[in-house]
């Protein structure tokens, strides 16, 4: 329709036909047909889900994958008022300040929020709207300390000793967003004054740290299911172990993984329409439809992740295998925007350095 659209305005309307101004008009761009979601590497969305957007909205679905959060927000400020898709999602509570103050959102009030527990809206001017939550916490492989006779860590302060030395695998908090959190939990576990010194322990203990927490878990941890991997400690979350149930031929009547449940740190992930945004329309459409029952259901099985809406079902697997902390680690988000560059580059400093 846009080629039939630039004849008409080259003054060949009368030979386009009548059909011309029925269908496309005369001038001007074409409305759009698609809304672009801009997100990180691990978003999942099961088909029939997607497929319901579509036939819902009437746009189709097209997902820019764009690395890792961290680089998904990052090159999403780079463009700031002129995205490259029309709604970002990834965005969770420990980088919430970057992106805000980047003047990256514009404001959007979904009435689904009517269904989401306040304590989980953390904008009130509403650019960006929850979507999921879980806890980022310490894993252990079960069998690896069962089989060598070894008391799995119960605290994060049990790193410290000797017999977990070269035992744990981390991610880094410059560029994973579990990393990140794992870090503001050791600073709300151990204070301003004695995180630092958590940290040298761990690197005495033979920390190891890499970038993503693909690599992490999928490779360098022990628990996961075909990994060769030798690290039977890992920051993931406190979902992970239905995960590990799920994904076993046959399936285990007990989680193989275990979490360490005073490692664990809150972890909101929200969506924003793009300020710029060529669909807004259609962008306002998908926020909606992503605190639908329809995606809400779907968040667990394919992100391991919960939900936040109060209707949403959660699957058997996660009412009997996935950990629910009663008291997770939280810091304020206004501590977390005057702290964390200068607390990722004091943990640079510390432990790769």
């Amino acid at each position: 329709m846009r080629n039939l659209a630039t004849v008409c305005c080259k003054g060949l309307c009368a030979l386009a036909g009548v059909l011309a101004l029925a269908v496309a008009g005369c001038g001007g761009d074409d409305a759009p047909t698609e809304v672009v979601l801009v997100t990180h590497d691990s978003l999942v969305v099961s088909k029939d889900v997607r497929t319901a957007f579509e036939g819902e909205s009437g746009f189709k679905l097209r997902i820019l994958k764009t690395g890792d959060a961290n680089e998904a927000l990052t090159k999403a400020l780079l463009t700031a008022g002129n995205p490259q898709g029309d709604v970002l999602f990834g965005v969770d509570n420990n980088l919430l300040s970057r992106a805000l103050e980047g003047d990256l959102f514009a404001a959007y009030e979904s009435p689904g929020l009517s269904n989401v527990d306040a304590e989980l809206v953390l904008d009130p001017d509403h650019r960006v709207t929850p979507v999921d939550r879980g806890d980022v916490c310490l894993n252990f492989d079960k069998a690896w300390f069962r089989d060598r006779g070894i008391d799995p860590p119960r605290s994060m302060a049990d790193l410290g000793d000797a017999r977990y030395n070269g035992l744990l695998v981390v991610e880094n908090p410059a560029t994973s967003t579990p990393g990140l959190a794992f870090l503001f939990a050791t600073i709300a576990r151990f204070g301003e004054d004695g995180w630092q010194d958590y940290w040298r322990r761990l690197r005495e203990k033979d920390v190891l740290v890499v970038d993503r927490w693909e690599e992490a878990y999928t490779v360098q941890f022990s628990g996961t299911a075909g990994t060769i991997g030798d690290r039977p400690i890992v920051v993931s979350y406190a979902s992970s172990p239905p995960a590990e149930v799920i994904f076993r031929t046959p399936r285990p009547s007990a989680a193989p993984t275990g979490v360490i449940v005073d490692s664990c740190f809150r972890q909101i992930e929200f969506a924003g329409v793009l300020r710029g945004a060529r669909n807004e329309e259609g962008a306002r459409k998908l926020i909606d439809f992503m605190l639908s029952k329809r995606l809400q259901d779907d968040v667990p099985l394919n992100m391991f992740v919960f939900p936040v809406t109060r209707d949403a079902q959660l699957p058997a697997e996660f009412e009997k295998f996935a950990v629910v902390p009663a008291n997770p680690l939280e810091l304020l988000p206004a501590e977390i925007e005057a702290n964390r560059d200068d607390w990722i580059k004091e943990w640079t400093d510390i432990v790769i350095r």
